[in-house]
């Protein structure tokens, strides 16, 4: 329930008068300063300046692409990043923001060198590259707010390597299952890397493990659901569904749980398993309404029992 309804609803209850509804909202501290508010809104917007300046930079590079020779360029993106490590290294206190700003300015380098020189080399391996050089930066500053848009980065090379190494670019197909399942591995295995298990040295948080979840959710689902559309069902479904059903186990475990990631994983399990249904009434070639009918409450039971399964788990936790 909301608080400010409630406490209209017990002044209106107990006819309360106007000074004794205020002393009732000051009880409830509606005059007072939000919690933290003096630590968080100052951090807040210092990343926010920082993310900001940081794609403006990108943006004003781009929309100067005429007026700045090619050495002013190289010359403004690399000043920029060295300028936001050394402004890092000097200012404990805006680390977190100036390191945000050279984690972005890397990729705006990268991009300009990409479109100046032409290089021939796969959008993945600039992904990987930003990857590794921001790496560095994640593990001086500490904080979600470098870990976060790392994951982000790790997950999008990850995807653009499948999609170069595949045999088929718009199907998917048995044959490349060993890249599909490198791909998955790479970027669970990145959200190993930022999980509880190496905060003590990473530093990150539980927001970049949950970006990260998601993340390979989506890939995992995405690729093994697109196995389902010819006659058979391929190889990289069962494959997703297995990977997906053991990082469920883990996530539901003490010592890994988390409710967000645990949600986000469910999520993908019943989409798979919807989508393993609907090949197989469909594909009988049998009554469509019945199948329709069979699958709808399938799913429905499904889903409730996913939700009561985290509820359940949820609650074994708290207590």
């Amino acid at each position: 329930m909301d608080l400010r309804l409630a406490v209209y609803q017990l002044a209106s209850d107990h006819a309360l008068d106007a000074q004794q509804t205020r002393q009732l909202q000051e009880v409830a501290g509606f005059q007072r300063e939000p919690a933290r508010l003096a630590y968080w809104l100052p951090r807040g917007v210092a990343v926010l300046g920082a993310a900001l300046l940081g794609m403006g930079l990108i943006c004003w590079v781009a929309a100067n692409w005429e007026d700045l020779g090619r050495m002013g360029r190289f010359a403004l993106l690399q000043g920029m990043l060295a300028a936001a490590c050394l402004g890092a290294f000097a200012v404990p206190r805006a680390r977190v923001p100036l390191l945000l700003l050279a984690l972005l300015t890397i990729g705006g380098l990268f991009a300009y060198f990409g479109q100046t020189y032409q290089t021939g080399a796969d959008p993945w391996q600039l992904f990987a590259l930003w990857v590794v050089l921001a790496l560095p930066l994640c593990l001086v500053a500490r904080s979600d707010v470098l870990w976060t848009p790392w994951m982000l980065i790790f997950s999008t090379a990850a995807a653009l390597w499948m999609q170069a190494h595949a045999h088929h670019s718009w199907r998917i197909d048995s044959s490349d299952l060993p890249i599909f399942v490198s791909g998955w591995l790479a970027v669970l295995l990145a959200c190993a890397f930022v999980s509880p298990l190496l905060a003590r040295w990473t530093g990150a948080g539980s927001w970049a493990l949950r970006l990260g979840l998601v993340l390979a959710t989506i890939l995992i689902t995405g690729t093994a659901v697109s196995a389902l559309f010819g006659n058979d069902i391929a190889s990289p479904y069962w494959a997703g569904l297995g990977l997906l059903a053991v990082a469920g186990v883990l996530l539901a475990m003490r010592k890994f749980f988390d409710v967000f990631g645990l949600s986000a994983v469910a999520l993908g399990l019943n989409t798979l398993l919807v989508g393993g249904l609907t090949h197989v009434l469909f594909n009988g070639h049998g009554d469509g309404v019945g199948a329709l009918t069979v699958l709808g409450l399938l799913a429905a039971v499904l889903l409730a029992l996913t939700v009561q399964g985290i509820l359940w788990r949820t609650r074994q936790e708290a207590a």
